[in-house]
């Protein structure tokens, strides 16, 4: 389908370097190729498209905007643009590259030795070893801190115990990053270990009957008994302050990302309206309501693009905050959801079928409305520095 020019009506393009572009356009001209004719069948299947994954690790798609041991260095704003284009794709296909690189690739790069860095990230940037991130667990979501799993000491070695739950390429990581608690088992006390498949006691499965992110992996974490290495251990942090730097570097690529699916959703909906004959032989986009309604769809990409853009240039600046991030992604996530929404009654019946593209992003942007901080969690934290009143207590 071809680009619509009216989805850059504020000349965003005007704002990005040639670089920034050319990045965009390789990774848009990848999921037009490669991802569009394919991704429906794999949502239908339930099945997760792994054999892509040399091709995002070529373009340098894997921990794209870390520096050094094999990842491309890019900026931030490059970063959002190769997500965006990606969750254009399909949100399943954005998820495996921001839980590669954000959350798994950043806390080794961040955090981790110099034998961890060396042993892991080149090779996770090239697409040979997958990562996953394990933090929620049945019981403790929004509340990490409250989280059940152990780490002992046992001479060399920790003993990890616990289970994590809606973990990303779970089932198919070479290693997890797993936060769990150690000493006094307080908050204070969460350290992350690099736990490898393998390791005795260590094992992972699929969480069966999902409606939403079909084209994803999505698994259950279980550790009993499993001895991991204190080498294994990341060095560089000690608390929540780890696992929620990282969640923060993950959410900002996702406000960026979600307004990929609102494009594919508003494009793909112009599109039919234009070529859809209703009353009298007239076209869908002839009649007011649907003018309004794609009117309300362009406003709020309009505004998410300004949003994403602003705040990925704030985080390369070293001036972007946690409020920002949490207000970016809780407009993004809603505005993009909405236009899946409103998209897909423009097609009609035709809406709920996986030929065209609305009702998957909606079911896939569900997810990513509960994921990386609830939009309830994010209203609080937004409410909180307004306030200066915490409603978390």
């Amino acid at each position: 389908m071809a680009r619509a020019d009216i989805t850059d009506l504020f000349l965003l393009d005007d704002l990005l370097s040639p670089e920034e572009k050319a990045v965009r356009d390789t990774v848009a001209a990848f999921v037009d190729r490669e991802v569009l004719p394919i991704i429906g069948g794999h949502f239908r299947d339930g099945t997760f498209p792994r054999h892509l994954i040399p091709q995002l690790a070529e373009m340098g798609v894997l921990g794209a905007n870390l520096q050094g041991h094999g990842c491309a260095g890019l900026n931030t704003v490059s970063y959002g643009l190769i997500l965006q284009e990606l969750e254009r794709g399909d949100s399943g296909l954005r998820s495996f590259a921001s839980v590669q690189g954000s959350l798994c690739m950043f806390p080794i790069h961040a955090y981790g030795s110099e034998e961890q860095k060396e042993r892991f990230l080149p090779a996770m940037a090239r697409g040979q070893v997958i990562g996953c991130f394990g933090l929620t667990e049945p019981d403790f979501g929004s509340n990490p801190g409250g989280m059940r799993t152990r780490a002992r000491k046992d001479g060399d070695d920790y003993i990890l115990n616990g289970t994590k739950t809606w973990i990303t390429n779970g089932a198919i990581a070479d290693v997890a990053v797993v936060w769990a608690k150690t000493e006094d088992g307080g908050p204070e006390s969460v350290r992350g270990f690099l736990v490898e498949k393998g390791m005795p006691g260590f094992t992972a499965r699929d969480i069966p009957g999902k409606f939403s992110l079909r084209a994803s992996i999505t698994s259950e974490l279980s550790l009993q008994d499993v001895r991991v290495p204190a080498r294994n251990m990341l060095p560089g942090v000690k608390g929540l302050r780890g696992p929620l730097s990282c969640l923060n570097n993950a959410r900002l690529g996702i406000a960026f990302a979600v307004t990929g699916a609102a494009i594919a959703c508003f494009e793909g909906a112009r599109e039919y309206a234009l070529s859809r004959a209703s009353f009298n032989g007239k076209s869908v986009a002839s009649y007011q309501l649907t003018q309004e309604k794609l009117a309300d769809m362009l406003q709020d990409i309009v505004k998410a693009q300004l949003v994403g853009l602003r705040v990925a240039r704030l985080k390369d600046e070293g001036k972007v905050t946690p409020v920002m991030v949490s207000l970016a992604k809780r407009n993004n996530v809603k505005s993009a959801l909405d236009i899946a929404r409103v998209a897909r009654s423009i097609y009609g019946a035709n809406g709920i079928t996986d030929a065209y593209p609305p009702v998957r992003h909606m079911l896939n942007l569900e997810s990513v409305f509960t994921y990386e901080g609830t939009h309830e969690v994010h209203t609080l934290v937004l409410g909180k520095a307004i306030t200066g009143l915490d409603a978390f207590d």
